[in-house]
């Protein structure tokens, strides 16, 4: 008789909890909390919060005529691939995500999107602008445009903004955004310039803090421009460091400067250089302005682009789970439904813009380009298309 209480006592108290889970939608963050770039994964669990906040607030998300909650399961991925590695794993396996969204550095999203494609989950990395992330991986996605693209752009209006011929890149060969980054704008400007017109072609390796050397080399190579493809954090050094050693001409940089606080670093010493982005808060109206006061109102901060872009993948990633017409319950046939439906979506109306996802999980996007005032901040500029 006891044994049999006992036994009835544990299905008891499992039993809500088997109700609750029934009931809700666990989607997976694997994002960069600590590391190098510690900003980017706070922008991204602010607005995983505010999304899961605003989704329960209202009742939840209908899906097939029921209601179901949100619940992220945020793990830190500490800025590492083998770390992001192990948490898409948890996050599949153990955790029984329905889709995972990040990394968002590429670095660690193509690392997390093998697992992801081999364990045929749906994945969405917000801000992994490589290639490599989402090729021959019909399981994996992102929320931006490429590198080849930005990159073609970005070496387009050196050109025309400022008569480029000669141009200098540094960049880290360590990590994959920046290298990827450099080798497409190499090839770009070669293409409007001709082989050669690359005139240095600078490393250094990830954690460097001295780039005397290459920049030494670069002030006397002749450019009329250097591109430096680096992550917030870098790019104040690399000025300064140019500045100081005799660099008096323009400065151009990729998605990568606006993923964290650039300004309140650089400041005055990136005035008046123009980088590629994917969105900007200043200035902005719609729903863009909707998104861009709601963080305001939570964070006391405005949203940077990695956050912008977050919030666009957490709304399709929604939008592809109510488009199934209903969840199952059985966690294989479900995510293949979600991933069905992600490489479906057209038109979707993001605040970065509108998406249409190509064959491979590539959104096809506008490129925005953004200005750097001392005083205004990060200014738009003007957009390119594909």
């Amino acid at each position: 008789m006891k044994r049999t209480l006992i036994s009835i006592l544990a299905f008891l108290l499992i039993l809500p909890c088997a109700a609750w889970a029934a009931d809700v939608i666990k989607i997976g963050l694997n994002i960069e909390l600590t590391g190098d770039i510690p900003e980017v994964g706070e922008f991204s669990k602010n607005v995983a919060k505010l999304f899961e906040s605003k989704v329960n607030a209202a009742g939840g998300w209908e899906v097939g005529g029921k209601k179901y909650k949100i619940q992220f399961i945020i793990e830190d991925n500490e800025s590492k691939a083998e770390s992001a590695v192990t948490v898409a794993t948890k996050l599949i396996t153990s955790d029984k995500v329905l889709v995972m969204v990040g990394p968002q550095a590429s670095k660690q999203a193509i690392a997390a999107g093998e697992v992801a494609n081999n364990l045929k989950t749906p994945m969405i990395s917000p801000w992994s602008t490589n290639p490599a992330t989402t090729l021959n991986r019909p399981y994996v996605f992102r929320g931006c445009f490429l590198d080849d693209f930005q990159c073609k752009v970005i070496a387009k209006f050196a050109t025309e903004e400022y008569k480029a011929k000669k141009a200098a890149v540094l960049y880290d060969i360590a990590s994959d955004a920046p290298k990827g980054q450099a080798e497409f704008f190499k090839k770009a400007f070669e293409d409007l310039h001709g082989p050669g017109s690359v005139v240095a072609f600078e490393t250094f390796t990830t954690k460097d803090v001295d780039f005397s050397a290459q920049l030494t080399k670069i002030v006397k190579s002749g450019a009329d421009i250097l591109f430096t493809p680096q992550y917030y954090n870098e790019v104040p050094l690399i000025i300064r460091q140019a500045k100081q050693l005799g660099w008096t001409k323009p400065i151009v940089g990729s998605d990568a400067w606006a993923g964290g606080d650039l300004m309140g670093m650089c400041g005055n010493d990136c005035n008046g250089y123009f980088f590629t982005c994917h969105s900007v808060s200043k200035g902005a109206k719609g729903i863009t302005k909707e998104f861009v006061d709601s963080y305001n109102a939570a964070y006391h901060k405005s949203p940077d682009s990695v956050a912008a872009l977050t919030w666009d993948s957490l709304n399709i990633v929604l939008a592809a789970i109510q488009k199934t017409g209903g969840l199952t319950g059985d966690l294989k046939k479900d995510r293949q439904a979600v991933t069905d439906q992600i490489g479906k979506l057209k038109d979707f109306p993001g605040i970065t813009g509108a998406f249409t996802y190509m064959p491979g999980g590539n959104p096809s996007k506008c490129v925005p380009i953004t200005r750097i005032d001392a005083k205004e901040g990060f200014v738009f500029y003007k957009t390119v298309c594909p």
